[in-house]
Formats: C-alpha cells, sequence, structure tokens
C-alpha cells in the first residue's frame, strides 16, 4: 500500500506545472474567519478548498483553529502527525501533511498551533523552510482560524492576502462580523475582506444580509466590501456533516455544491495577484504575522 509520504510525494509531481514567465509564483493567502462560532465557517472552508482542488488549482489546507480544530473530523481523516510534530522536530513536512478526500492535502493544527506563535529565530528559519517544500508549489493556502477574533486569529487575518468572513442570516451573526470587521480594520486598515453569507434560505435573504453588512461598514467605516457569495441551507450539508464526507463530494448536484461551485468561481474571477514588496508566499505571510501585535 502506498505510504503517506509517497502519496505526498506523488501529488507534488503531479500538480508541477510551468510558472508564468516573468515572475516568482507566490501561493495567495486566504484566512477564513467567523464574528462568531456555529455559522459553518470550517465546513465552508473545506469545501471551498476542495472546489478550488477540483477546478485545477493546488490548493494547501491549514486548520488553524486554535483549541477546536476539527476539519479533520468533517474529513473523516484521523491525523498521525499535526504542526506539533513538525515544530519538536518529530516529523518531517512530508510526514505531517496529510492527504484529504480528493488527495486534498492539509496539515492538523493541534497543540502546536500555540507553539507557532512562540519560536525562536533558528526554529522559525526551520519550519519556512519545511514548509516551502510543498507550500512554493501551491495556489492557494487556506488558513481556517478560530471564531470569534482572538489575538492570534488577528494576526492570520493581518497577514493574509484575503480574509473570507462568513456569517449567517441571524441577528448575532450579522452583528458579529461586522464587528469583526471594524476591529481588525481599524489596527490594520490593509486587510481585503470579502463576505460570504451561509445558511441562507434564498438569493432574496442572502442580498439582504449582505446589504446590512456592507451598507454599515460602508457608512461607518468608509470600507467597501465585497459580497462573494452565498450558500443555501441545504439538509445534505447535515447529511455530509454526519457521514463525515465535505458535502460537495457527498451531494454534488446538492444545493449547497453548486452554490459554492458558484461562489468559488467568482473568487477566482475577483483574484489579483498580491502586490507587496519583500518575501511572499507563506514565509511572507509568517514573516508578517510575527511581527504583527
Amino acid at each position: 500500500m502506498m505510504d503517506q509520504a509517497q502519496s505526498l510525494r506523488q501529488l507534488v509531481a503531479g500538480q508541477n506545472r510551468m510558472l508564468d514567465e516573468g515572475g516568482e509564483h507566490s501561493a495567495r493567502i486566504i484566512t477564513v474567519c467567523s464574528g462568531k462560532g456555529g455559522v459553518g465557517k470550517s465546513n465552508f472552508t473545506l469545501n471551498f478548498a476542495l472546489t478550488l482542488k477540483s477546478l485545477g488549482k493546488k490548493v494547501l489546507l491549514f486548520d488553524a483553529d486554535i483549541g477546536m480544530a476539527n476539519l479533520d473530523v468533517l474529513m473523516g481523516v484521523t491525523p498521525t502527525y499535526n504542526l506539533y510534530h513538525l515544530l519538536g522536530r518529530e516529523a518531517g513536512i512530508e510526514q505531517i501533511i496529510q492527504i484529504g478526500p480528493n488527495r486534498l492535502p492539509f496539515i492538523a493544527g493541534g497543540s502546536g498551533m500555540e507553539e507557532l506563535f512562540s519560536l525562536s529565530e533558528s526554529d522559525l528559519n526551520y519550519f519556512t523552510s519545511q514548509i516551502a517544500a510543498i507550500a512554493d508549489d501551491m495556489d492557494y493556502i487556506l488558513f481556517d482560524t478560530g471564531a470569534g477574533l482572538s489575538k492570534e486569529t488577528m494576526k492570520f487575518i493581518a497577514s493574509a492576502d484575503d480574509c473570507l468572513v462568513v456569517t449567517t442570516p441571524e441577528p448575532t451573526a450579522i452583528t458579529d462580523a461586522y464587528a469583526l470587521m471594524k476591529v481588525v480594520h481599524k489596527s490594520h486598515p490593509h486587510v481585503s475582506f470579502k463576505l460570504i453569507v451561509n445558511q441562507a434560505f434564498d438569493f432574496r435573504e442572502a442580498n439582504a444580509t449582505s446589504d446590512k453588512i456592507r451598507m454599515a461598514a460602508q457608512r461607518f467605516l468608509q470600507l467597501d466590501i465585497p459580497f462573494l457569495g452565498y450558500i443555501t441551507s441545504d439538509t445534505h450539508v447535515v447529511q455530509a456533516v454526519k457521514r463525515q464526507v465535505p458535502f460537495s463530494m457527498a451531494y454534488p448536484n446538492s444545493t449547497a455544491a453548486k452554490d459554492i461551485h458558484r461562489l468559488t468561481l467568482q473568487y477566482l474571477r475577483s483574484d489579483r495577484p498580491p502586490a507587496m514588496a519583500g518575501p511572499q508566499g507563506i514565509k511572507g505571510f509568517i514573516s508578517k504575522w510575527l511581527r504583527r501585535k
């Protein structure tokens, strides 16, 4: 049977392609967050990553939800290693990267996420060199952060190229999503937000939800937040969670799966390469992130 390391090596080899002439390839870093729990953020992140991959993009998924990591549960995968083992030099990058559904590579955070915030310079250099072995070959790296706005989540958001904010039509979710963007924007006005409405009854409800947040942001923050799209409330999503199979794979013809496919296409159409000085990709992300207060 093919072992994990061999599977990963074949994954990377199979995904190599020619880079555009005239520039260095750099993975786009996406942080996915939410103002509160219970809005389906992790489920969205997983299926968004899988949809990107199905559209030919090379994706690395990173569970950055400190203390409440559950992407592996949604996938029905039990990680043998997580970030802690890499930072402790107990395992290399090929061992800690797990292969999920549709051969999606992902890194389980575990207790290693806390360690990542207090690395020495030598440990940071080791970590970035290990991550670069796979990350430099990716188009997108997705970080699924914890719900709410902890100090750690703020650092992830402030260092990413894009921040996707997931909310629902519930009043508390709307209020908390706006509050998150308000606090982040005050400290880090450069952050690029995109809004996703999950568990909507239909387009009308999703659009009304989006308008409430976007109009408040425009009026009080002078901030224009794009509405990336919505996902309809769908019983197939609940069934997929119980089966521990991503809904976009378990029920590809479901309303929710079609919604996230449309949303992903919209993201790709709106995506622009980051124009940043200094290091980019995962090394630049971590470098900037460690400098954030």
